[in-house]
């Protein structure tokens, strides 16, 4: 097997596209570097290669895949989308075959139409996407590659409610040249300005500024995965800020319960904030330790009555959604108390699936997600 930290990634042709307002090359590149490879003009022949044809887009997973199979080639409808090249071997025949769209001979062919890979980290199969990239419409190539970011599970308002907007506003953020730090950075000042409006009593604005910064959470990440643009000090930012700042929504719906004139009692208010913030902290902790102890599996995706519990599940997004309908009905204090008894229950469920879990493997059986299927 070649060694995979000494891969280079070579793109092969040339294409005009500007898939998310980037060079169709710089592009492939940032994906590439992204994935450990190390981006070149042309390939030598003293280290492995893979080469990509860029009148193809694809979803990054093919590049992991690839790069513990040399000599094997990717293909699209019989054509020739990228191959591994390994060392010792002249990749200008093979460079010239895929800038042509001709087959590779002597290569094992990887059908891209029927192939599937595993998503280890997730425990998933799929089947990732790769498409022609027209350099008139790079749209069809921005949408899969969109699409192809929500690789997990999630709640139900990311998933259906505003996950069409946000792909609008990642590729409009990308064609401005915003980073996914700058839209990180964006959507922490309204994170906090939700924080001061609920202190305040003034849900409905705190309500809006929280539906700008929740929509710009699904933003900075999708655009960080369409442009390659990730990184270890965004992927720390973004994922603090999602994992901190809900309690200190909930504080502050409380603390503003007096000035919108539905105050709690002190004591009421004390055990209800600890339900939430509690809940949410043993929700967390109960995730972690079926990730130890299941070997990195979320407990989300192991059957899927977790999945479509995800959905609905006490976090920030559908704990607003409780909020906003009792907002509804003039009763942000009823809409607190409600989001406690949902985190009580929420934990509940997670704690016995959690138990559930054990159990089985306690008895030998496997515990695999039923997205791997």
């Amino acid at each position: 097997m070649a060694d995979e930290a000494s891969i280079l990634f070579v793109p092969v042709g040339s294409n005009p596209a500007r898939p998310f307002g980037l060079e169709a090359r710089d592009r492939a590149c940032r994906l590439a570097t992204n994935a450990g490879f190390e981006c070149a003009d042309a390939a030598g022949n003293r280290r492995p290669a893979l080469l990509a044809s860029l009148a193809y887009s694809w979803d990054p997973a093919w590049l992991k895949a690839l790069r513990s199979r040399p000599r094997t080639v990717l293909t699209l409808a019989g054509k020739p989308v990228m191959a591994h090249v390994p060392s010792g071997e002249d990749a200008g025949p093979i460079a010239a075959a895929l800038e042509a769209g001709d087959p590779v001979a002597g290569y094992e062919q990887l059908d891209a139409e029927t192939a599937q890979l595993s998503y280890a980290e997730l425990r998933k199969r799929d089947r990732p996407f790769v498409l022609p990239l027209d350099p008139n419409d790079p749209e069809p190539v921005e949408r899969a590659a969109y699409d192809a970011a929500y690789k997990g599970v999630t709640d139900v308002l990311t998933l259906y409610l505003w996950r069409k907007p946000a792909f609008y506003l990642t590729r409009w953020a990308a064609q401005a040249g915003m980073t996914p730090n700058l839209v990180t950075a964006i959507g922490a000042i309204f994170c906090v300005l939700a924080f001061v409006l609920f202190w305040r009593g003034e849900y409905w604005w705190g309500v809006a500024s929280g539906f700008v910064f929740m929509v710009l959470d699904t933003v900075d990440g999708k655009l960080a995965r369409c442009t390659g643009a990730s990184s270890k000090w965004g992927n720390v930012f973004d994922h603090g800020i999602d994992l901190i700042h809900p309690p200190f929504w909930w504080w502050a719906w409380a603390h503003g319960l007096a000035e919108y004139g539905r105050p709690l009692s002190p004591v009421y208010a004390t055990m209800v904030l600890w339900a939430i913030i509690g809940g949410y902290v043993a929700q967390r902790v109960i995730e972690g330790a079926f990730m130890r102890r299941f070997g990195r599996m979320h407990i989300h995706v192991w059957r899927p009555i977790d999945s479509k519990f995800r959905l609905i599940t006490a976090r920030r997004n559908p704990n607003m959604v409780i909020l906003v309908g009792a907002l509804l009905f003039a009763r942000p204090d009823a809409g607190l108390v409600l989001v406690a008894w949902w985190t009580i229950i929420s934990l509940i469920f997670h704690a016995v699936r959690f138990a559930q879990a054990t159990e089985q493997a306690a008895r030998g059986r496997p515990i695999n997600s039923w997205l791997e299927a």
